[in-house]
């Protein structure tokens, strides 16, 4: 079995290709596209809402959720059915 010997321009090159990946990895998932389960804070944030609404929210059944550990979640498509299904449509006459 024949060795191989990894100069440190080898590890260099390998540095470089790893973190171009990681870069490529982190701005593909930053897209715009949401996460499948949320925290109460990042629905909060991304709903421009207080945690007395939420709460309301929750308490009333409008927003579906999970608990897991004393962490409640919330799924993000959940969310957005939540949003189609209470679109308002004004008719202009």
């Amino acid at each position: 079995m024949p060795t191989s010997i990894i100069t440190t321009d080898d590890l260099r090159e390998f540095k470089m290709e790893l973190l171009d990946d990681i870069k490529q990895l982190l701005t593909s998932e930053d897209s715009g596209t949401l996460k499948r389960y949320l925290k109460s804070q990042e629905v909060m944030d991304f709903l421009k809402i207080s945690p007395g609404t939420l709460q309301n929210l929750r308490v009333n059944g409008t927003l579906p959720y999970s608990k897991v550990g004393g962490i409640i979640y919330y799924d993000a498509a959940e969310i957005q059915k939540v949003m189609d299904e209470n679109r308002i449509h004004h008719l202009n006459f």
